[in-house]
């Protein structure tokens, strides 16, 4: 009986299939090294110990946020393109308008934060222009001119068309 001549083995498939899954591997892991050799890590704080002796400041002015009663209504209106709002102070707190300091913190990409000074009327009311806001989950910073309260919320715009920031304290901890 006469045996059919082998044929080398680079001629088959089972050794190419076989050798099919490792090959992905290396190439996956070769392509997620050097995504974390070539991107910077944008949520890693430099100087973390100076950020946390930062909180109990940032506490004292969500306090005084809170004792004033303010609170504020932040919305985009794409078509006019701007960015409208409008400061709500206690009745026994209606003083002169301040500047206000807006802070828009991307998720995600620091690049693409916005920063904002405006000037709200005697009703607390302000508008100013902004180009196209992108869709994303926003960080909301707004501090009064002397930056002795803030009010802090996320926005994910446009599932949320405005956002009511108010001064919520977190509480105690019950041991």
């Amino acid at each position: 009986m006469m045996t059919p001549p082998a044929t080398p083995w680079w001629k088959q498939r089972w050794p190419w299939l076989l050798m099919l899954g490792p090959a992905v591997v290396v190439v996956a892991g070769t392509y997620t090294g050097w995504l974390a050799y070539s991107r910077q890590d944008a949520l890693v704080v430099g100087d973390y110990y100076k950020q946390g002796k930062a909180i109990n400041q940032d506490l004292r002015r969500d306090r005084l946020a809170a004792s004033l009663g303010l609170s504020v209504e932040v919305g985009y209106d794409a078509t006019q393109g701007a960015l409208t709002g409008q400061l709500r102070r206690t009745a026994s707190d209606q003083g002169k308008a301040e500047r206000l300091f807006v802070h828009l913190s991307h998720a995600t990409l620091p690049e693409k934060d916005i920063q904002l000074v405006v000037q709200p009327d005697e009703f607390g009311a302000f508008q100013i222009n902004l180009p196209m806001l992108e869709r994303s989950r926003w960080v909301v910073l707004v501090e009064g001119e002397r930056r002795d309260w803030r009010l802090a919320g996320t926005w994910s715009w446009p599932a949320q068309r405005a956002v009511t920031l108010h001064a919520d304290l977190p509480q105690p901890a019950d041991n």
